[in-house]
């Protein structure tokens, strides 16, 4: 199966081409912008697709991450899938942040607490033992997250790792490795079309305005 990966939950955006029965990556682009998933995608599956020597009639699935992560990033990806899987006739799969960085532990037997730091005292996580999820993504508060990653033997990864050594500590941003969600894609059961993974609403509408730019706040945040 030739199957397409997109990424752009986090500030990564990237694209691959993986045939599944060869397990082997035929093309791959990645790059860190931060922003601008939407400028950029189309561009760098173009790109995967010339660098693996095939076009997009050749895809017989596509897969993507769906969260948790980057509130417009997510969409931009999920978006783009959903419609070009639609276009070309082929199964959409949505593939879980968590998952990715859970396999991006140097062993996956055991038991893997990944984890991705949500800021403002609040941690994104699900549990594996062996590879298998044992929970649903979870949205955590932080004293629960450090409650659970104190178990004896439990593997931890993502960025909220290093909040058990410093629940202050400034984390950089979550990456997950392309190569791994086309591989979760290969595999995944097709459930219909993905839906963003979003477990907090987008930090937007979590500010506070002045009093005196309640007005606008309202009209222009809220209602969308």
């Amino acid at each position: 199966m030739i199957v397409l990966a997109i990424d752009t939950a986090g500030v990564d955006c990237a694209a691959a081409v993986f045939d599944s029965k060869a397990d082997k990556l035929l093309g791959r682009v990645s790059e860190a912008i931060g922003r601008g998933h939407a400028e950029r995608l189309m561009a760098m599956i173009d790109e995967a697709l010339a660098e693996a020597g095939l076009t997009l009639g050749d895809i017989e699935r596509i897969g993507v991450t769906v969260g948790p992560g980057s509130f417009t990033g997510i969409r931009v990806g999920v978006a783009s899938a959903r419609g070009l899987a639609l276009a070309l006739g082929v199964d959409c799969v949505g593939v879980s942040t968590l998952e990715v960085l859970s396999q991006t532990a140097s062993t996956t037997d055991g038991a893997i607490l990944a984890a991705i730091n949500a800021h403002r005292d609040q941690v994104y996580a699900q549990s594996f033992v062996d590879g298998v999820p044992q929970d649903e993504p979870l949205l955590l508060e932080l004293d629960d997250y450090l409650a659970r990653a104190a178990a004896s033997g439990v593997v931890l990864v993502g960025s909220a790792s290093a909040l058990v050594v410093d629940r202050n500590a400034e984390t950089g941003p979550d990456h997950y490795p392309i190569e791994i969600v086309a591989r979760i894609s290969a595999v995944a059961k097709a459930q219909g079309k993905p839906k963003p993974l979003y477990l907090r609403g987008p930090d937007a509408l979590h500010l506070r305005p002045h009093p005196h730019y309640l007005g606008w706040h309202r009209d222009n945040v809220f209602k969308h």
